[in-house]
């Protein structure tokens, strides 16, 4: 820059602030910045971020939560979100939990206003930085992405279950699932029914009910969820992520035994559901996770790296037709399921969505629940498998309000069904 461009922008600058106009921090890869006035605040949370110099204009943004007693800044320090933004041009928010439940900050997973979607607290102040970012950074609104260890991994769970039109995919570290705490005083381990004497024990229908309760009426699609635990964890035990596994397996509709298993390194043991949910089992790591390397598995499951993700839902492996006879205030549906693929399908769910106003009664040869909005139906234990070719039968019967439009939006075992 010459002397005469700098003087001109000193001179602007200076103009700009005498007239009361503060120009936003500019962040650089080199430096973390701290950001106040981005929003709401509700959890009265500190942000900074990390903006690489490189970067495309529209970057994807990584929030990356730390654990309970740390702040923002030592995230950044200690894990390696940051290096991995300067490699791929992302930005990164570290926030700062403000709030103490008897176990020093922490991000509050325990509220009844922090397990309602726009209930207030910090998950309102997070996804206010979410916004600052897209407006000052160009940040793009279809690749946001959650992650964090410990206190800062239950809150990831947290974000996706209010948040599943705000965060594309998320990655929990030593997390709990969603809604597992009952209040500020069942929050600290040891004490608490969640982490403490099993009290997390709930069904996959349980836990997927609070997922879908925290967002009524939502009937977009759900975040893909990626969680790590270690099995000689005992701060936050290492049962609770066969409790996360369920929880997410539930929304997506999807069964609880694995698509696959491997092992990426040493070590690391992983299952996958579908294309939605990815479980790491960590042999031997007590409370210390992200590790080296994981953030750049996070990153990859994100699709930040240019990675296509992990068995992506393929529309046309299955097709769906409906038939819809109606009258009055009552219906029936009949769904004729066709497995397109070349391989059978061994246990099944689908989920599809009901026209507004409409509530199933009773059905056949299939579980369905919850009755209205979208619903998930089950295979009966004799129509389990669906040979490659083949087609099983189901249906039920609604009452309606006045709309008798047939089902929408199918979804076999994760995968996008074709309708015809």
């Amino acid at each position: 820059m010459t002397a005469r461009r700098s003087t001109l922008l000193t001179l602007v600058v200076t103009v700009l602030t005498v007239a009361g106009i503060l120009l936003p921090p500019q962040a650089s890869a080199a430096s973390l910045v701290e950001v106040t006035g981005f929003g709401d605040n509700p959890g009265g949370m500190r942000m900074h971020v990390y903006v690489p110099d490189n970067r495309p204009a529209t970057p994807a943004i990584v929030v990356a939560m730390h654990g309970c007693g740390g702040s923002g800044p030592g995230f950044h320090s200690g894990s390696e979100f940051a290096s991995l933004a300067d490699r791929h041009g992302f930005v990164v928010i570290y926030p700062s939990a403000q709030q103490e439940a008897g176990f020093g900050k922490c991000f509050d997973t325990w509220s009844d206003a922090a397990k309602r979607r726009g209930g207030g607290s910090d998950p309102v102040s997070i996804v206010s930085m979410v916004t600052y970012v897209q407006r000052r950074y160009g940040g793009d609104p279809g690749r946001v992405f959650a992650t964090g260890s410990s206190s800062g991994g239950m809150m990831t769970n947290e974000m996706l279950a209010l948040y599943p039109d705000v965060f594309k995919a998320g990655a929990a570290f030593m997390g709990v699932p969603f809604h597992c705490f009952a209040n500020a005083a069942d929050y600290p381990p040891g004490a608490s029914r969640c982490t403490g004497n099993g009290g997390a024990n709930r069904t996959p229908r349980q836990w997927g009910d609070l997922v879908r309760q925290a967002y009524p009426g939502y009937t977009g699609p759900r975040p893909r969820i990626q969680l790590w635990h270690g099995t000689a964890d005992t701060l936050v035990p290492y049962s609770l992520l066969q409790e996360e596994i369920e929880q997410w397996t539930d929304v997506f509709g999807l069964s609880q035994t694995p698509t696959s298993t491997d092992t990426p390194r040493a070590g690391w043991n992983r299952s996958r559901y579908g294309g939605q949910v990815e479980a790491y089992s960590i042999q031997g790591a007590g409370h210390s996770l992200p590790s080296s390397g994981m953030a750049a598995a996070a990153i990859e499951f994100f699709g930040i790296t240019g990675t296509p993700d992990p068995d992506p839902p393929v529309p046309g492996t299955c097709s769906v037709k409906t038939t819809v006879n109606a009258w009055n205030n009552g219906l029936t549906a009949s769904l004729a399921v066709t497995n397109n693929s070349t391989t059978a399908i061994n246990g099944w769910s689908l989920v599809f969505t009901l026209a507004g106003g409409q509530t199933i009664t009773s059905g056949w040869n299939a579980t369905y629940a919850p009755p209205t909005g979208q619903v998930t139906a089950r295979n009966a234990g004799y129509n389990g498998t669906i040979p490659p070719g083949r087609s099983v039968e189901i249906g039920f019967q609604a009452t309606h309000t006045g709309d008798t439009a047939a089902p929408t939006s199918f979804a076999l075992n994760g995968t996008t069904c074709s309708t015809g």
